[in-house]
């Protein structure tokens, strides 16, 4: 069993304040890795110490493994934690911790490799017993072979990069026509994104659920799993809104999922926290689909749910630490929420934005996962996504209720979000019906993403940009801040005293 003194967070953002939380509360020193844009971030300063490791572009700094490793050798790091995205599910990296001597917080590079590889995971998941959609993984990647493939699997098809992830290097094919323009398509951007153009092909799972499992394996061989999150609603295959459990799933196919995944990790030889993502079918039937090697951006609804520390059992595995508990053990209660607030514009199809955050002022009465504050800006170079808020209750409608209000009361003035769309999503009747597919968003896309007059906003953003740094960022809250409209259907920037309608009200 090995200690971890002071741990390395290989990331940046709302994650590495998450770790360093976790890390804190153990009593870890922390390192925080920061590239020059990143500079001035809260998670830099809420570390124990900060290292540069190079310049904005992602190549140059959070993905490279090189310059990591000897930020944590410098700084006299004996961990380093990968966070999600970037390098967290690099098999190399994940080699480079540990002959560097330094504790890797996650699987071994064996199971990252294995896991990492779509046509591996399959092959290994149909041994270790899981259901797998029907499809080819095989060895001949010429684009006849795959159309094959595609013909005797029949249509429709989605053709998916093997190293793919995030929605990129996937395209469905509703026919034969259209196969090789797609396949194309999907390897092109596979190439640009992964370095490699290998592909699967799989049956069409129609208007599927999309629900994963949350397990945790320590290198002892004793693995429980937290139930499931449902995370159908997406959008571009990227996921927008989570929750746990899964409204409606029967008790018995959440324990078929459960004891499957628990049991496929264990088979793996894997340690730490992982999850499994199935696509659910109309009928009930579950397929395994991916395997995430690392912790998920959804974590926190599962900790709601579980009460449990899933960063902090990532660092106690990682430290030898065996699992003190059982599936037995395992109490699940309550219902959560998250939404992932993002820098996006909706009126020009939920474009990526960057630039400043003039203010920012998220509810207290409900957990916010951020690493962000008044001035700070959203860099172009990384993901639109910079805070989660998550709502949890003794119901999925105390739960949904939660969010609703927190997301109306969050003030963030000087760039576009989504909170807007995030609030329509959460309030229309098909969500709150709950079950939803992986459709939701394509079926009721005039509901939810076609954006509303929101003008007041846009001119409340403009003067909050033109208030004074002091007025802006300080002692707001002792005020009621407001626009109010003209006859004309101007609307002006109104500061009163403590006491009157404001800014949190005013939707």
């Amino acid at each position: 069993m090995s200690s971890i003194k002071r741990l390395l967070i290989a990331n940046r953002g709302e994650i590495a304040a998450r770790v360093i939380r976790s890390a804190h509360a153990m009593g870890i020193e922390t390192v925080a890795v920061y590239s020059d844009a990143d500079a001035d971030s809260p998670h830099v300063r809420m570390a124990t110490r900060a290292v540069c490791i190079g310049a904005p572009p992602a190549t140059a700094s959070y993905l490279n493994i090189a310059a990591i490793v000897q930020a944590a050798q410098r700084a006299g790091a004996d961990a380093i934690h990968p966070g999600y995205g970037f390098l967290s599910e690099n098999a190399a990296f994940a080699q480079a911790c540990v002959d560097a001597g330094l504790t890797f917080v996650g699987p071994s590079a064996h199971a990252i490799r294995v896991m990492g590889d779509k046509a591996e995971a399959k092959v290994f998941m149909r041994e270790a017993g899981l259901p797998c959609i029907p499809g080819y993984d095989g060895e001949a990647q010429d684009a006849g072979a795959l159309a094959e493939a595609a013909a005797r699997i029949g249509y429709p098809v989605i053709v998916k990069a093997t190293a793919g992830g995030g929605g990129r290097g996937m395209r469905v094919v509703e026919d034969a026509g259209g196969f090789q323009r797609a396949l194309e398509s999907a390897r092109s951007e596979a190439l640009a994104a992964f370095g490699s153009e290998r592909m699967i092909v799989e049956r069409v799972v129609r208007e599927p659920r999309h629900i994963e499992i949350q397990v945790l394996v320590d290198r002892y061989g004793n693995g429980v799993h937290f139930g499931e999150r449902d995370c159908s609603v997406q959008r571009r295959h990227q996921k927008v809104i989570e929750e746990a459990p899964a409204p409606g799933l029967p008790v018995e196919t959440r324990e078929r999922m459960g004891s499957a995944a628990v049991a496929a990790a264990i088979a793996l030889g894997y340690e730490g926290v992982g999850t499994f993502e199935f696509l659910l079918d109309a009928s009930g039937e579950f397929y395994f689909m991916e395997m995430n090697t690392r912790l998920q951006v959804e974590h926190p609804v599962t900790e709601c749910i579980a009460g449990i520390d899933l960063v902090e059992w990532q660092l106690r595995v990682a430290m030898g630490d065996a699992l003190d508990f059982g599936q037995q053990d395992v109490r699940l209660a309550g219902h959560a929420i998250e939404v992932r607030l993002c820098a996006e514009d909706e009126r020009n199809g939920f474009l990526p934005q960057s630039g400043s955050i003039e203010l920012w002022a998220p509810p207290d009465d409900i957990r916010v996962e951020h690493a962000v504050r008044s001035g700070f800006v959203v860099s172009p170079y990384y993901d639109s996504m910079f805070a989660k808020l998550i709502g949890a209750g003794k119901t999925r409608e105390d739960a949904r209720r939660s969010l609703v209000k927190a997301l109306r009361d969050t003030v963030v003035l000087g760039i576009r979000t989504n909170r807007q769309a995030l609030i329509r999503c959460l309030e229309h009747p098909a969500f709150i019906a709950g079950g939803v597919t992986t459709a939701f968003l394509i079926e009721h896309k005039d509901d939810v993403l076609v954006p509303q007059d929101e003008s007041p906003w846009l001119a409340l953003a403009v003067a909050a940009a033109a208030l004074s740094p002091g007025t802006r960022t300080s002692g707001w809250r002792g005020s009621a801040v407001y626009l109010a409209d003209d006859a004309g259907g101007a609307y002006h920037l109104h500061v009163a005293p403590s006491g009157e309608r404001g800014l949190c009200d005013l939707q």
